[in-house]
């Protein structure tokens, strides 16, 4: 039976879900394009004409969940000190990587897939979480906590600090116990150099 014609953007947000909810259940490597035209009653070119690759597909889904984790991220309070809020948002990226893991064993190779293949959704991951990064460093300042006369510099060097606890590879390796502690000893690092007039 031929689909009804919808718009392109419902018809690619629907390949989007089921093909996320494939690649979650079966693993990436086990879904094809054709699999996913499939199960959506349509044809591998139409799937094909809103996503080049299979790769370009989980992009897209990343890209996506990162935009979700934005939104998550912009409603952690804004009114606390800021060591409280940077320790904040690395517990809740360690925390959002570690439950997917448990929740969908297949996510872990979907990462994998955005690292070797190196897609564009890991630097808009680094880029929002350095943005953010950046603001919490100008409030500590501003509460005379912190000292930065390069904020952009040590946001970046703040990221790749967190990398042992917020990247996803990073959290499929260890303990949830173990990456709690590791968390918090590397978020007071941070701060006690971020609190030192050296850090200028």
């Amino acid at each position: 039976m031929r689909r009804p014609r919808r718009p392109a953007e419902e018809t690619r947000e629907e390949i989007l879900n089921t093909a996320e909810r494939m690649f979650r259940a079966q693993g990436y490597a086990s879904v094809s394009i054709a699999d996913i035209a499939t199960e959506l009653s349509m044809s591998p070119a139409n799937v094909f004409k809103h996503f080049r690759t299979k790769t370009s597909l989980v992009d897209a889904i990343a890209t996506r969940a990162i935009e979700q984790t934005l939104n998550a991220l912009k409603a952690l309070a804004s009114d606390r000190p800021a060591p409280e809020r940077l320790y904040a948002l690395a517990q809740h990226l360690m925390d959002e990587h570690l439950s997917e893991q448990v929740d969908a064993p297949f996510v872990f190779e979907m990462i994998l897939v955005t690292i070797t293949e190196e897609l564009d959704c890991g630097d808009r991951f680094r880029q929002i979480v350095v943005g953010m990064i950046g603001e919490i460093i100008a409030a500590g300042v501003e509460e005379g906590v912190y000292h930065a006369d390069d904020i952009p510099r040590l946001a970046n060097a703040t990221f790749d600090a967190l990398a042992c606890v917020i990247h996803p590879v990073m959290t499929g390796m260890e303990k949830a116990d173990i990456m709690a502690t590791r968390c918090r000893e590397v978020v007071r690092l941070i701060d006690a150099a971020l609190r030192s007039p050296l850090a200028k």
